[in-house]
């Protein structure tokens, strides 16, 4: 949960800082999303409407844009560092950095179950925490798993969904990806429910942020090398397939299905905005 500090600390401020560099920007997508709008069907296409409806992707034009721009960024730059980690680091270092990413987001995932009332996943969130902390060495190693008690994720754009707020027209934002209204909120929210976004304080604890955010995102690109490059390769309208994987899997994700539901998700291909929540 958030830490509450009745004293005006460096580290507090600190925080808030951070935290306000990222609001601006997402503000800013949102508003963005107000200029353009796809052309909507004849109403009288029932067919048309109803594919409307399920893409939901009234600002059309505007993402397809934002997608271009994101391509060339891709890359130019995210899949070449994605290839020089996955070169540099074995599968066994990688495995530790992801174990260790997780571990260290496991009290925004157990803010969000508590929000959601998932009391038996918050008390696995729990347990995991405090077995990969200990044993797994900080959370290099996944002993958790050993013992029966299986990771999940969650996020506050998962609970804004639970308690009824509607998703919004479907975003695609250059680098951070496919999103929503909903889930930008949401990845707002993450941001100020996470402790490391208050504790600590001084440009020491300013670059380890900064790192930790750059490798998430390194973590995630490498991910997904082979599954976005099938895409490009076989795909005749690489957006719409990343799109409908996006939807796909925040339905997965928001009903708590099983794992190997996701898998009807393109092997996790439209993580989007989320993969920086990992």
């Amino acid at each position: 949960m958030i830490r509450t500090r009745l004293a005006i600390a460096p580290g507090t401020l600190r925080g808030r800082d951070r935290t306000h560099r990222v609001l601006p920007f997402l503000a800013l997508a949102l508003a963005l999303g107000l200029g353009a709008c796809a052309t909507r069907p004849d109403p009288t296409d029932a067919e048309a409407v109803a594919e409307f409806r399920a893409t939901n992707d009234p600002l059309e034009p505007l993402n397809r844009g934002a997608y271009f721009v994101h391509d060339g960024i891709d890359t130019l730059v995210l899949r070449p560092a994605a290839e020089m980690y996955r070169i540099f680091l074995p599968p066994e270092v990688r495995t530790a950095i992801r174990n260790v990413l997780a571990n260290l987001r496991t009290p925004v995932i157990l803010a969000n179950d508590l929000l959601q009332g998932e009391t038996q996943r918050a008390a696995t969130t729990t347990g995991r925490f405090l077995v990969n902390t200990t044993v797994g060495i900080g959370g290099i190693f996944d002993r958790a798993t050993g013992f029966g008690l299986i990771g999940h994720t969650e996020d506050f754009g998962q609970t804004l969904a639970v308690w009824g707020a509607p998703e919004g027209p479907y975003l695609f934002i250059p680098v951070l990806g496919p999103s929503s209204p909903r889930d930008v909120v949401g990845f707002a929210g993450d941001v100020a429910m996470n402790p490391l976004t208050y504790t600590g304080s001084g440009e020491t604890w300013e670059a380890i942020n900064i790192t930790r955010t750059a490798t998430t995102a390194l973590d995630t690109r490498e991910g997904l090398i082979e599954p976005i490059d099938q895409v490009r390769a076989t795909s005749l309208d690489p957006y719409a397939t990343i799109r409908s994987a996006y939807r796909q899997r925040r339905v997965v994700e928001i009903r708590n299905a099983p794992t190997g539901a996701a898998a009807t998700s393109d092997s996790g291909l439209g993580s989007g905005i989320q993969g920086l929540r990992r």
